[in-house]
């Protein structure tokens, strides 16, 4: 019986770029808000991290606008937005390299 191996190199992708962007975004929320808003980011961050949002994107498009509505709401630091912005700018960058 063989096992599988690991592969050990790894090509870097948009969806990737995306990924890492979204957890830089949930990093910032969970280090700079407080409840209520903690909670309410953290939900559609991770509704927005999960394969369901990945598998299709007008799903993550929509909960992206949802997050960017509550930031935008509230008063959240100046490392939510930019990672908030970040995101934006990974999904379109990603829809746009997808749909080619």
């Amino acid at each position: 019986m063989s096992f599988q191996q690991e592969p050990t190199g790894y090509e870097k992708t948009i969806l990737s770029d995306l990924q890492g962007a979204w957890i830089n975004l949930r990093n910032a929320v969970v280090q700079h808000c407080r409840p209520p808003d903690l909670g309410r980011l953290l939900f559609h961050i991770d509704e927005g991290m999960s394969w369901e949002s990945v598998r299709d994107f007008d799903k993550m498009k929509q909960t992206l606008l949802l997050v960017e509505n509550i930031a935008h709401q509230t008063d959240v630091h100046e490392d939510v937005t930019f990672w908030l912005k970040d995101v934006r700018v990974c999904f379109e960058d990603a829809c746009n390299e997808l749909s080619a």
